[in-house]
């Protein structure tokens, strides 16, 4: 972990949502679970878009949990396409983090996700097969 500030990332959020306390553990920060499934919302909705269609996640790789999440933090995802196969997307998911006193945003989890297209019998389909929902 470090103390630096990081620039915040360009282009806009995937995901924007605010961490409640339900989503805490008895010490106050948020369970990695629920951050990670912020991740794959954010992460499934670029690929099917990209994919023009139906999406699974079928892998998580180089996750880093670099700070915690504190109830009440408004928590943003930001999604880059990292590499693209024939059926598969990567992406690459950045989360930050602003406190409601509105301090700088701080990047707090990052990861690369990886969502195959996948047609109406939940088959595997090529990303240009131009399917749509």
């Amino acid at each position: 972990m470090t103390d630096e500030k990081m620039p915040k990332p360009p282009g806009e959020a995937h995901l924007r949502t605010i961490a409640m306390p339900r989503d805490a553990n008895p010490s106050g920060d948020i369970f990695g679970g629920w951050t990670l499934s912020q991740m794959d919302l954010a992460g499934a909705t670029m690929a099917a878009e990209r994919a023009g269609g139906r999406v699974a996640t079928v892998a998580i790789d180089a996750m880093k949990f670099l700070h915690p999440i504190s109830v009440g933090d408004e928590v943003s995802c930001f999604c880059f396409t990292e590499d693209e196969g024939k059926a598969s997307i990567q992406v690459k998911i950045e989360t930050w983090t602003r406190s409601r006193g509105g301090k700088d945003p701080e990047k707090v989890t990052e990861g690369v996700f990886t969502y195959v297209a996948l047609d109406e019998n939940g088959k595997p389909r090529p990303l240009d097969s131009g399917e749509q929902e």
